[in-house]
């Protein structure tokens, strides 16, 4: 090895404080210090700028966007007072998986330097530090602890050490250079015929308890999954390059048969003929590493997305009569116990290629041995037919509530055991990871035979406590007589506009999104930015499909379902004019502009300055645009902090209302036009229980 072992995942719990205080800190400067090392193997400034594939950012966002997620969960805390640079802070916060509200039109992107990023990290560094110094600890770390974010960071890094390695992966091979601390294997050979070998039944229990977990974990990994899975056969090793090079051979991207149908729409859009990482040419077939191009390695495991894995066992089934398939989640947990698996050692290099104890590539399929069968963990990530769900118990944790959930839509399947890259909990038994199927990583598959086992059913009704509630408060029943009150809003808001011309509208705090639909009656383009990743998903999901379902609370465990479709409310042609993103209020990015009109509903009472927020929202309307704003000015300090709020309050012995601290934060550059009026909201929690509101409104012109 050229580099230290990279440090483990710390213990949640122990008797010392002060050397959990140490390790937690020797553990983030190796981490941030090895994610930085990575983004040495870029050779020249362009390799930064230059996408290496078109779903995602070029290299310079990821770059910054691991210490912009530290700054943003712990300024979401309250462990940080102010951010370190608002720009990176908004520029850098989101666009990591392919999903409706991502922002990948480059032209809203003025990327800094890589200096400035460069800069920039070492303020974050210094930051962290200087909070991990400080910051009082009690053992053991739970989700309610201050030290949880920091944990959570340094996780989320590690995961991107992996993410952006497969980035650098596909960027061109000229940008990049080869680098001591990020060698290769050099071992390869022919490899030994695969063989199918029985795992045999057993019972296997998942999930992680909160209050006894050992190490950190996920928000998916909690809760409670228990399931007997029957005995089966598995392949001892992974599929190799020269395994599936009989695939290829056999015209297998070819031939549609084997494809489903999503798989054969990637490869008809991707026009893949091999997979992603082989190079053909005239002397032989060659394959990419991360930063070189090497001789065809036959007995490395091959590394292809879900599709090709997928399509791969239904040829081997025509061709040996079995009924070859990838594994469940559950037959892969059940095949770790029967082997024998260890978590990563913490004194030394593992018997597996994993947690860069080896090599930054994979190695030969039978290298690492565990039990009858190879590489059950390490070398490369393993696909499954398991789409991610979450466990009996799940609960989102509110620092990251967009980690997991936007994933429970049956596109993202699980993939176990992690890569030769996969380091801390990516490491571990409890890790659950999940990926699009057409997406790349550091995976490949082993093929199982035997009965087909059920999958978990998919989630196509939201059961989201939360979520729920909010898309019936949006789209669905209207109660005691009170008219809905995202399109009361709308109503009162275009009322409002009149004659005025309407070519953009911002809907600020969109949450679910209905509101934005009723302004696009009227406005051909309509904008809705909401905090919440898991708010917006609802509305993506009604604007791309035109319909909803979720379940609806009782009483108990006794729900009822519910579906509505856009074309109900008479919202079925405005689909076209909506788009949603997710964006902070108090740092929105700079292209969001030249509004004619802003609704922020029930937003200014949750955010954690509204006076920075209203002290700027005039930059984004045009002279002559409205702003809408209303709330039932419900102020909390655990939303924001006592001395932001606008009134609600006394002084010098007289009361002070939000309408007064409006007045005065807005007066010098807006005119009231209307209101206030009070319009009231319902929101039913279950079949007997429901909160009535009054919501303030007030019309503001700008001067």
């Amino acid at each position: 090895m050229t580099t230290p072992l990279l440090t483990r995942t710390p213990r949640l719990d122990g008797d010392d404080p002060q050397a959990k205080r140490r390790e937690v800190y020797d553990h983030f400067i190796a981490t941030f210090d090895r994610y930085e090392s990575l983004f040495d193997t870029l050779a020249t400034a362009d390799a930064y700028y230059r996408k290496p594939i078109a779903l995602r950012h070029p290299l310079i966002f990821y770059f910054g966007h691991t210490a912009t997620f530290f700054v943003n969960k712990l300024v979401l805390a309250g462990l940080l007072e102010q951010r370190i640079e608002p720009r990176f802070e908004s520029m850098f916060a989101v666009g990591v998986d392919e999903m409706g509200w991502d922002d990948l039109d480059e032209s809203n992107y003025d990327w800094p330097s890589v200096q400035a990023v460069r800069d920039y990290r070492n303020r974050v560094r210094h930051a962290v530090c200087a909070l991990i110094e400080r910051l009082p600890l009690t053992l053991p770390i739970g989700w309610d602890s201050p030290w949880w974010p920091i944990l959570m960071g340094i996780e989320h890094e590690r995961i991107h050490l992996e993410t952006s390695s497969v980035l650098i992966r596909q960027q061109r091979l000229d940008l990049v250079r080869t680098d001591p601390a990020w060698a290769p294997c050099r071992e390869t050979a022919e490899p030994p015929p695969n063989q199918l070998l029985p795992v045999p039944a057993g019972t296997v229990r998942l999930g992680q308890d909160q209050a006894s977990a050992p190490w950190y974990g996920w928000d998916n990994e909690y809760g409670t999954h228990e399931a007997e899975v029957p005995a089966f056969a598995a392949a001892r090793m992974l599929v190799s390059n020269r395994e599936f090079l009989a695939f290829v051979t056999a015209g297998g991207y070819e031939d549609d048969g084997w494809w489903t149908a999503e798989g054969l729409a990637w490869r008809q859009f991707s026009l893949a003929r091999y997979p992603t990482f082989w190079v053909p040419q005239p002397a032989g077939w060659r394959l990419r590493l991360m930063l070189e191009e090497v001789a065809m390695p036959w007995n490395w495991p091959v590394e292809v997305n879900y599709h090709e894995a997928k399509a791969f066992c239904q040829w081997q089934s025509a061709r040996t009569g079995a009924a070859v398939r990838l594994p469940t989640e559950d037959e892969w947990y059940r095949l770790y116990d029967a082997a024998g698996v260890a978590e990563v050692p913490v004194d030394g290099a593992g018997p597996a290629n994993r947690h860069l104890d080896h090599w930054a590539s994979s190695c030969p399929v039978d290298r690492f041995p565990h039990g009858d069968f190879c590489d059950v963990v390490g070398n490369l990530w393993q696909w499954t037919e398991t789409p991610i769900y979450p466990f009996a118990g799940f609960h989102v944790h509110p620092l990251y509530d967009d980690f997991t959930t936007p994933t429970f839509d049956g596109r993202h399947n699980l993939f176990k055991g992690g890569s030769w890259v996969s380091c801390g909990n990516e490491s571990l038994r409890s890790a659950r990871y999940a990926f699009r199927r057409h997406f790349f990583q550091h995976a490949g598959f082993r093929y199982v035979v035997g009965e087909a086992p059920g999958l978990p059913p998919a989630s196509h009704y939201e059961s989201d406590r939360q979520l729920s509630e909010y898309a019936e408060f949006h789209y669905g029943a209207e109660y005691f007589g009170v008219p809905n009150f995202p399109k009361a809003l709308a109503d009162l808001a275009l009322r409002c506009v009149g004659d005025r011309a309407l070519g953009r509208a911002l809907d600020l705090g969109c949450a679910a999104g209905r509101s934005s639909f009723e302004l696009a009656r009227r406005c051909p383009d309509v904008t809705g930015i909401d905090f919440s990743a898991r708010f917006i998903g609802l509305g993506v999901q009604m604007a791309g499909e035109g319909v909803l379902r979720y379940t609806l609370v009782e009483e108990g465990e006794l729900v009822s379902w519910r579906e509505v479709r856009l074309p109900d409310l008479g919202l079925e042609g405005v689909r076209e004019r909506v788009a949603f993103v997710q964006g902070d209020a108090c740092n929105l990015k700079p292209q969001f502009v030249g509004f004619d009109l802003i609704l922020a509903a029930n937003l200014i009472d949750r955010l954690y300055s509204p006076a920075l927020f209203l002290g700027s929202v005039h930059e984004r309307l045009n002279p002559g645009g409205l702003l809408v704003l209303a709330s039932p000015y419900t102020w909390l300090t655990e939303h924001t902090p006592r001395e932001e709020w606008l009134g609600g309050f006394k002084r010098d012995g007289e009361n002070v209302t939000t309408l007064d601290g409006l007045k005065a934060v807005l007066g010098g550059r807006f005119r009231l036009i209307e209101g206030p009026v009070e319009i009231p909201f319902v929101i039913r929690e279950t079949r007997r229980k429901f909160q009535h509101s009054l919501s303030e409104v007030t019309v503001w012109e700008r001067r």
